[in-house]
């Protein structure tokens, strides 16, 4: 099992392959500069795909849930105005997590029955 952080990852990637990260960066403060405005674009403004298509922001400030049931009222009004555009099923968006993980923990274990004893007569 690995101990790297998957989120810490995934963020570094996205940075990494951002088109907007310079080849160098002038100097630290540039370097901070940049970061700074990064990481607010991928916290408040970037969809993630494991978390529904959300932000970081609005799942840690509770806003996805009601952002989700607006998007679940506008997919089933586009559905009714015109379904023949889904194929007949109504579409809904991708589902919130009930739980994220960095390293999820085994499933409880279950162990066997104790076999039954009989009493001594």
């Amino acid at each position: 099992m690995s101990n790297d952080n998957p989120y810490s990852e995934a963020q570094f990637k996205t940075l990494k392959y951002c088109p907007a990260f310079p080849e160098r960066f002038g100097s630290i403060e540039d370097a901070n500069a940049f970061c700074a405005q990064f990481f607010s674009y991928y916290n408040h403004e970037h969809r993630h795909s494991g978390i529904g298509m959300h932000t970081p922001a609005s799942v840690h400030d509770g806003t996805a849930t009601a952002i989700q049931t607006r998007r679940i009222e506008t997919l089933r009004q586009a559905f009714l105005a015109r379904p023949e555009r889904f194929r007949g099923r109504q579409p809904y968006p991708p589902p919130l997590p009930a739980k994220v993980w960095i390293n999820q923990p085994p499933p409880t274990l279950q162990t066997q029955p104790s076999p039954q004893t009989t009493p001594l007569t």
